[in-house]
C-alpha cells in the first residue's frame, strides 16, 4: 500500500491502513506490540493514555498523526497538528539534539529511553521521558516516515 502522507487533508485518526503501519512497524522493528488485541485505530486515537505522534518523510517533516494524549499534552488541535512542522515540538536551542535522536533513529531502526525538552502551543515547556521513536516502514521496506510514543511527560 502507497500513502500520500505529504497531503494536508489526509485524516489518519481512524484509518485501518495507517494504523496497521503504525502497530506493524513498531512490532517489526522493536519486537513489542504497540496495542493489545481488540485495540484498534479508534481506541489509539481517542483512548490510548500515552502520546502517539508521527510526521513524515517531507524535508521538513510535517506532523500526520496525535492522538488526543498528544493533543492535550502539545495543547493543538488534530487541524493544528496536522499543519505543524514537526521541528515546532522543540524551541530552537533544543532542535539540535531532537534532530540528533532522529538521525539515530534514521540509521538504528528506533531509539528507546529517550528524553527532551519541549514546548506547547501556550508556551509551556515541558521534559518528555521514555521515549520510544522507530521508522515508519512498511512490510515492502519503504521509509514513510517516524513516530513516538511517551507516556510520561512533566513541566520544565
Amino acid at each position: 500500500m502507497t500513502f500520500a502522507y505529504d497531503n494536508h487533508a489526509l485524516d489518519l485518526r481512524s484509518d485501518a491502513d495507517f494504523f496497521s503501519l503504525l502497530t506493524g512497524s513498531y512490532l517489526r522493528i522493536t519486537g513489542c506490540r504497540l496495542v493489545q488485541d481488540g485495540q484498534g485505530p479508534n481506541w489509539l486515537y481517542n483512548d490510548a493514555p500515552f502520546v502517539v505522534l508521527a510526521h513524515n518523510t517531507a524535508p521538513d517533516p510535517r506532523f500526520i498523526y496525535a492522538n488526543r494524549t498528544a493533543q492535550n499534552c502539545f495543547e493543538y488541535s488534530w487541524d493544528e497538528f496536522t499543519a505543524l512542522p514537526s521541528r515546532l515540538s522543540a524551541e530552537q536551542p533544543d532542535r539540535a539534539e531532537r534532530q540528533r535522536l532522529l538521525d539515530a533513529v534514521t540509521r538504528d531502526g528506533f531509539v528507546d529511553n529517550a528524553r527532551g525538552l519541549r514546548i506547547a502551543k501556550s508556551g509551556r515547556r515541558f521534559w518528555i521521558e521514555e521515549v520510544t521513536v522507530w521508522q515508519l516502514i512498511d512490510e515492502a521496506g519503504k521509509r514513510l516516515g517516524q513516530a513516538a510514543i511517551f507516556s510520561s511527560w512533566r513541566d520544565a
